[in-house]
């Protein structure tokens, strides 16, 4: 059983509850107004219990943690060695989804952008533990994670001796990581210690401290916050693991990979032995594949800035190489959704530029964060549209009517919630259509070629893909499409993984680039062709599946008249893409946006910059999913052509 069919049942291999990630971690950025603030990120703090971490990303303003065990108010900074503060006006509440701001201008300050990480208390992930210390080596201290804590880190809370924040990490030492400690506060390395935690390697249920004042001073008040090492999962196969703690060793200045089996939205990362900053990144501010992205650190009260030492991968991270350091420790915390979407709303979304913004960014209005966009032009007649985004890349787009290397777009469009693209206007010729990457129905991968036939790549849609599109991001070069339908122009033998088509052609169906293998749920394969895998070039991939209810890849045979195509939906297609592939025909596509009416429908076509045309009726709406009528302007229901499409409800 797949890791998805998994989850679609709510349970995982070894049974039991499934915990999806989105149930206990969330990246939330927001903008402060300056006086209350609720900020709803579907983490039950109210019932369950957590930490909420905030930073103020643009001003020197000191990193506040919060959680539950302490209560509303009480407020410590992993950045200094300060006592715990009373703050009436911080964080005012912790919700059934989410927490509460007041004004104050740490937290909240009008027009002010802010980073919030929140983690919930769940066995096998986090858990939060206050005590008092008793100046005695060998206290223990009890926890809830119900696994072995990988990472500890313990703040003093009454005194500012010791309270820098001590840091227990299972990578610290290959055998002996309980001899070790460093200070999330401190740029140091590692150091030796036998009175942080007495030399004692903590358990599932316990953990040990020594006499440092630090940890356990007489009659001192402690926090310490416990993270699971745990990326298989309670199945044993990876599907449910959320979190992983570990180290990554290299030369110095080599590139250290480390393979988790998933991909991480958050990742905290410091050299071990060298003094270096903490840096956490995240996939909502910059976790970027390749590039510049962004961080912030722990151990300062500095703003947000460029950084390119931490990239995402579809099954991990890597870390750029670095002089004076070999060894890096992590917490790594797994993207999400995890669960399968039930309706098409929740992944999908289309917005006019500024249409339901209200003046306020962002332009293009989802009501969840987008993962990859498609933008069209209208009017037409420009060369950046058709244009393809996506998260994993940043800034950087391509363009589907070309063979054009990505471009680069000085636009914040990512660091949103709730949609994408800042500087909302009502511009009535730009429209969106909106993606989030969940299991069974869309995803996005980036790798690097290596012009070996047979190479496989790993992607997280957790089904066989059925249709996906490849570019090379570095140079020019055709878009190349596999589409489990398609078929040759020339030869009707040949179908699904032995085609190609190319996205920014009206070309009917080629030789494949797939190495003549279906792609399965966890890979797809390539040739040794430059289209797809020349050796050091760069590629993005974006995949679709067949998801009931919310979308289809599939294909029918024209019959020269009026058809309906069933897309097993309930209340029609909301966007509809169709390409013949026994002969020339543009990428067409519909959606309701623009209107998928009982009359003219417009159409744009991804293969050209030309402007929509209002003036056919080549799609009508129906419940199921859509009609196709043939008509000369576009040629969609030709008798006995070929012809592939994709449909979202």
């Amino acid at each position: 059983m797949s890791g998805a069919s998994k989850k679609l049942m709510g349970t995982t291999a070894a049974g039991g509850g499934f915990t999806a990630i989105e149930d206990v971690f969330s990246t939330y950025l927001y903008t402060g107004n300056g006086s209350t603030r609720t900020i709803t990120n579907d983490i039950d703090l109210a019932g369950e219990g957590g930490l909420v971490w905030v930073k103020d990303r643009v001003n020197t303003i000191s990193h506040g943690l919060f959680d539950t065990e302490r209560g509303v108010f009480k407020v410590t900074a992993s950045d200094t060695t300060g006592v715990e503060e009373t703050q009436t006006t911080s964080l005012t509440a912790f919700n059934s989804d989410g927490f509460t701001l007041g004004s104050r201008s740490d937290y909240n300050g009008s027009s002010r952008p802010y980073a919030s990480w929140t983690f919930r208390k769940a066995p096998r992930f986090f858990d939060v533990v206050t005590y008092t210390g008793d100046g005695v080596a060998g206290r223990t201290v009890s926890h809830g994670l119900n696994f072995t804590p990988a990472c500890i880190i313990v703040k003093r809370l009454d005194s500012s001796v010791g309270a820098g924040g001590v840091t227990y990490h299972v990578g610290m030492d290959s055998t002996a990581p309980e001899n070790y400690y460093m200070e999330l506060v401190s740029t140091g390395a590692r150091s030796l210690s036998s009175i942080r935690w007495n030399d004692t390697a903590p358990t599932e249920s316990i953990f040990t401290l020594g006499t440092s004042t630090s940890v356990n001073a007489s009659g001192g008040r402690y926090v310490a916050y416990l993270f699971a090492h745990d990326p298989l999962g309670p199945s044993g196969d990876g599907s449910d693991g959320l979190i992983a703690c570990g180290t990554c060793s290299g030369e110095t200045g080599s590139n250290r990979d480390i393979d988790l089996g998933w991909e991480p939205q958050w990742v905290l990362a410091k050299a071990a032995d060298a003094t270096r900053d903490w840096r956490i990144v995240d996939n909502m501010r910059g976790f970027l594949a390749s590039g510049t992205g962004v961080r912030l650190k722990p151990n300062t009260s500095s703003t947000e800035a460029a950084d390119d030492t931490i990239h995402v991968r579809s099954t991990g991270f890597y870390v750029n190489g670095l002089s004076g350091s070999g060894d890096y420790i992590y917490i790594a915390i797994r993207r999400g959704p995890m669960r399968v979407p039930e309706s098409g709303t929740e992944v999908f979304a289309q917005d006019y530029f500024g249409e339901n913004s209200g003046g306020v960014s962002p332009a293009h209005r989802s009501g969840w964060p987008v993962d990859a966009f498609l933008r069209l032009y209208t009017i037409g007649g420009s060369n950046d549209y058709p244009g393809l985004f996506t998260r994993f890349l940043g800034k950087t787009f391509l363009t589907t009517h070309n063979t054009a290397a990505e471009q680069t777009f000085n636009n914040d469009m990512w660091v949103y919630n709730n949609g994408v693209w800042e500087s909302p206007s009502t511009v009535s010729t730009v429209y969106t259509a909106m993606f989030r990457r969940a299991p069974n129905f869309f995803d996005v991968v980036a790798y690097t070629g290596n012009s070996t036939a047979g190479r496989t790549v790993s992607h997280s849609l957790g089904v066989a893909p059925e249709m996906f599109f490849v570019k090379v991001r570095n140079t020019a070069r055709s878009w190349y499409c596999y589409h489990k339908d398609a078929t040759h122009t020339s030869d009707p033998s040949k179908t699904g993984a032995e085609v190609s088509l190319s996205l920014n052609s009206d070309g009917g169906g080629a030789n494949g680039d797939w190495d003549d293998t279906a792609p399965t749920d966890s890979v797809f394969t390539l040739s040794g062709t430059i289209n797809v895998n020349l050796s050091g070039n760069t590629y993005i991939a974006y995949l679709f599946a067949t998801l009931a209810g919310v979308s289809k890849v599939g294909s029918y045979t024209g019959n020269g008249s009026s058809q309906t195509i069933n897309c097993g939906f309930t209340s029609g297609a909301r966007f509809i893409l169709i390409k013949r592939t026994d002969s020339t025909g543009d990428w067409y596509v519909w959606d309701t946006a623009r209107g998928i009416v009982t009359g003219n429908d417009p159409h744009l076509s991804l293969n050209t910059t030309a402007a929509e045309v209002t003036s056919d009726d080549s799609i009508d709406p129906a419940s199921s999913g859509f009609i196709v009528n043939q008509v000369a302007a576009t040629n969609i229901n030709v008798s006995s052509a070929s012809y592939i499409f994709y449909a979202v409800s």
